[in-house]
């Protein structure tokens, strides 16, 4: 099922949605277009690392906007595949975990702050178990759809965490930034876990 999270819907694809229709006039690729993002994010991460954190921080966002591109480029030109979403999907895990990786590096470089490693380690657990747990739950909800999508993915989705790291980083406030995605991150794996049992979807015995 395709949820677009509130930063998404309110800024993200409004920059990604018109680059699409661009790019869907040329020979690129949507597996290009999620290549590209992947360097971008990755490029970002360095400049975070070394120090020049408005720019890591402003790359961060960019490739959260650009991460938008690649599915509505495949769907402009009818090259939806699973390769693709799987492509996709995978990048992303990696994009996430060098971000948070560069951001605790900042912090250990460049802030006074003791053992950014902790809130580090945490930040990308959090960022993990947050991407899983919705593949997880849409795999065992199968076609059964929740009435209020924002409800179950909605918290630290992908997009606000990217956000939140990006406002984050280029202020140079990166060991309190990674503590509240960690935070934030464990608390929406409850939620949705919890609201889910609420709500009594998917609690029926698998077959």
């Amino acid at each position: 099922m395709r949820y677009d999270g509130i930063v998404s819907r309110t800024l993200n694809r409004r920059l990604s949605r018109p680059a699409a229709r661009l790019l869907a006039r040329t020979g690129a690729t949507p597996n290009a277009v999620t290549v590209a993002v992947l360097a971008l994010s990755l490029a970002a991460a360095a400049a975070t690392a070394v120090g020049w954190n408005i720019a890591g921080g402003i790359g961060i966002q960019a490739a959260s906007i650009a991460d938008g591109i690649d599915g509505e480029l495949a769907r402009l030109k009818g090259a939806a595949t699973r390769f693709g979403a799987a492509l996709d999907a995978i990048t992303d895990r990696y994009a996430d975990a060098a971000i948070v990786v560069a951001m605790t590096l900042f912090a250990w470089r460049f802030e006074a702050w003791p053992r950014p490693e902790l809130p580090g380690m945490l930040a990308l657990a959090g960022s993990l178990v947050v991407s899983y747990s919705r593949a997880r739950i849409e795999a065992s909800l199968g076609g059964a759809v929740p009435s209020n999508l924002d409800a179950v993915f909605g918290l630290a989705s992908r997009d606000v965490r990217l956000l939140a790291a990006a406002v984050g980083t280029a202020l140079g406030y990166c060991y309190w930034t990674l503590w509240v995605l960690a935070g934030a991150s464990f608390a929406t794996a409850a939620w949705r876990l919890l609201y889910l049992r609420l709500q009594g979807v998917g609690t029926a015995p698998t077959a």
